[in-house]
């Protein structure tokens, strides 16, 4: 702990600091529940996409086989071409939040591609979308984990170290202030009582 002037212009800035802080901390605490219920919101939300991932690739497999004879334009079609997401605020973080994801048209002839095509062009596409969203939410994660890391800190900070800091310092400065006081009516009591016998003597 730093070492703290006893005096009363010290003792106000403590008051005030100690104010300052209690009057942050809840802004704080509720901002970490905020941040907490969001991480966990998300992770519900990777869960849920990662299952679909798990369900979609198994389909996928299915196709393995005939996979093989596809348009060697294949892989282009079903990879985005354009990702549209949007930037929002969550506690004091800046998240992008997925919203769509374009490919390029798929342009073959009908008459000498398998029929099958348009189908896998489908479900590799939904796998595609599917795998861009997944990251979206893992990088949400991360940001809202970080900033939940600095905020924790914070409220650690205000609980642990600046509020019984501040509130030490005030009592220590009081328990001084008090100290000198009584002091002070001490001397003035014997000098009073010192003149008071002069003026008696005197008479």
């Amino acid at each position: 702990m730093a070492k703290v002037k006893l005096t009363k212009g010290e003792l106000k800035r403590q008051r005030d600091a100690l104010e300052q802080f209690q009057h942050y901390l809840p802004t704080l605490q509720l901002k970490k529940q905020q941040l907490q219920m969001k991480i966990l919101e998300a992770k519900k939300k990777l869960a849920q996409k990662e299952s679909a991932l798990e369900s979609q690739q198994k389909q996928i497999d299915d196709w393995v086989g005939v996979l093989a004879e596809a348009p060697e334009e294949l892989s282009s079609w079903v990879t985005p071409e354009k990702i549209i997401s949007e930037t929002t605020n969550i506690a004091g973080a800046k998240i992008k939040i997925f919203q769509d994801v374009h490919f390029p048209e798929a342009i073959y002839d009908l008459y000498i591609t398998p029929f099958w095509v348009d189908e896998a062009i489908e479900k590799l596409r939904d796998l595609s979308r599917l795998l861009v969203e997944a990251e979206f939410i893992k990088e949400e994660i991360s940001i809202l984990g970080q900033e939940l890391r600095v905020t924790t800190q914070r409220v650690n900070l205000f609980e642990k170290v600046k509020i019984p800091e501040c509130s030490e310092n005030i009592r220590r400065i009081r328990i001084y202030l008090g100290d000198q006081q009584a002091n002070a009516v001490g001397i003035a009591k014997v000098a009073k009582k010192k003149i008071e016998v002069r003026e008696a003597m005197a008479i």
